[in-house]
């Protein structure tokens, strides 16, 4: 099977899973609902996905990976995390399912994987000397908090618009992430920092 075709395909599933979403909950969807609505057989599902939970991990790794595409063009932090957000938003139907289902850790591993990168390109753009493992270890910091916080916001059924959720993190973190790194830093500019 040609790699567009079987994108195709998946596209397809993920497309009739979506719409069922909006019908009944993720753990009451079968394959055979999927299959059905999309037109294709159960050999056809079964040759991408091994069952629908493998399915939703795939959209939303994909849906991570698309999210990021555009965030080298942002200049601020919380311009990135408003639309990082906005992204989920539009996923919503999915993203609540998958929350309130039995596999909530996907959520958090689609977050992750949004967070991680998102952090390491504003964290690069600083040009502060850090050891490798200090940096991820700052990473690691700030994508677990903001996991956090966003995992509480999906939990509140994402009442609070992206851009206050974006206000309020810039408003925590101003200047945050540079003294982090200064503290952290292998040049000796630590003593710099304006507490």
């Amino acid at each position: 099977m040609g790699i567009l075709v079987a994108q195709t395909t998946k596209r397809a599933l993920e497309a009739s899973l979506k719409k069922l979403l909006l019908r009944k909950p993720l753990n009451k969807i079968t394959i055979n609902d999927i299959t059905e609505d999309c037109g294709v057989n159960r050999m056809t599902f079964y040759y991408h996905f091994k069952d629908i939970y493998d399915l939703v991990d795939w959209i939303l790794v994909e849906d991570a990976t698309e999210a990021l595409e555009g965030h080298q063009d942002f200049e601020t932090w919380s311009d990135a995390f408003r639309d990082m957000l906005e992204k989920v938003q539009a996923n919503r139907v999915l993203v609540l399912n998958v929350y309130r289902s039995i596999s909530r850790e996907q959520v958090e591993q689609y977050l992750y994987k949004m967070l991680d990168p998102l952090l390491r390109m504003f964290i690069e753009r600083e040009n502060i000397p850090v050891k490798e493992e200090d940096k991820q270890f700052i990473i690691d910091f700030y994508k677990y908090g903001f996991v956090g916080m966003v995992l509480e916001w999906i939990r509140r059924d994402m009442k609070t618009e992206p851009a206050i959720m974006a206000e309020r993190l810039n408003t925590m973190m101003h200047g945050d992430l540079k003294r982090a790194l200064l503290r952290f830093s292998t040049d000796g500019r630590a003593s710099k920092i304006d507490d």
